[in-house]
């Protein structure tokens, strides 16, 4: 089962294939399967040409696993994640030379 434990979309700057990437949409999955879990973190940067383009192109990404392991999912776990993964996502972006801007999201994070 794939479950989005959080996901946002924030202001963001990235250039890839010479298009210029504006936003990221954040998230923090969960994937578990017969008592294996793996948790992804992931930044899928898109152009965000006006304030109503949310149309993500699935080319820019950083992306890195948090966890893989035996488990299943913990509400306590997933907050521990979700404190680093700001860190996580902004060494991951660097292979791209993108950037996240944190404090400026564009739609209320949903948590499931």
């Amino acid at each position: 089962m794939t479950i989005d434990v959080f996901r946002c979309y924030y202001e963001a700057e990235c250039t890839f294939e010479g298009v210029p990437r504006k936003a990221a949409l954040v998230t923090l999955t969960s994937d578990s399967e017969a008592g294996h879990i793996t948790y992804t973190a992931a930044a899928t940067f898109f152009p965000h040409n006006d304030p109503e383009d949310f149309a993500v192109s699935y080319d820019a990404i950083a992306e890195t696993v948090l966890y893989a392991g035996r488990g299943r999912r913990s509400k306590k776990y997933e907050a521990v994640l979700l404190e680093i993964l700001q860190d996580e996502l902004d060494k991951a972006s660097e292979e791209l030379d993108a950037r996240i801007f944190w404090d400026k999201p564009l739609r209320e994070a949903q948590f499931g």
